[in-house]
Order: structure tokens, then sequence, then C-alpha cells
């Protein structure tokens, strides 16, 4: 892989950033239904504590993805 070496774009931390947003948007709505508390503060604390580790594990599968897609991509085209 040394002759063809994949970099990253700069475009891939702007579509990263609104991918994890929303990710962490809908998790985040998704979640304060299922915390055990009548808190509204515990409710919101939570949620965001849970949606931001599970957005993490999001933005970690989708710079996988996108590197064995280039990668793919890369090998494809040489043959």
């Amino acid at each position: 892989m040394a002759e063809s070496e994949v970099t990253v774009k700069k475009s891939d931390f702007l579509v990263d950033a609104v991918l994890c947003g929303g990710f962490f948007a809908f998790m985040f709505t998704v979640l304060q239904k299922h915390v055990p508390s009548n808190d509204p503060n515990m409710i919101m604390l939570w949620s965001a504590g849970t949606a931001a580790c599970m957005t993490g594990v999001f933005w970690l599968a989708s710079w996988m993805f996108r590197t064995v897609y280039r990668y793919q991509k890369v090998l494809n085209n040489r043959d």
C-alpha cells in the first residue's frame, strides 16, 4: 500500500461532524424515554452520557467503513 497511500480529506471532518451530531441528537431523544428517573436533570445527564458513548462508537465505525471502502476502491482500480 506504499505506492497508493490513501489520505484523509478535509471534507471528511465536516461530514463526520454532521453525521455524528445528527446521530447524537437522535440517540439523545430516543434514550430519554429509557432513563429510570423522574428528575429531568438526571434524565438529561444520563441520556446525554449514553448518547455520547454511542456516538463515539458510531464515529469509530464510520472511519473504519470509510478506510476499508477507500482501500477496496484502490485495489479494484489496480486491476
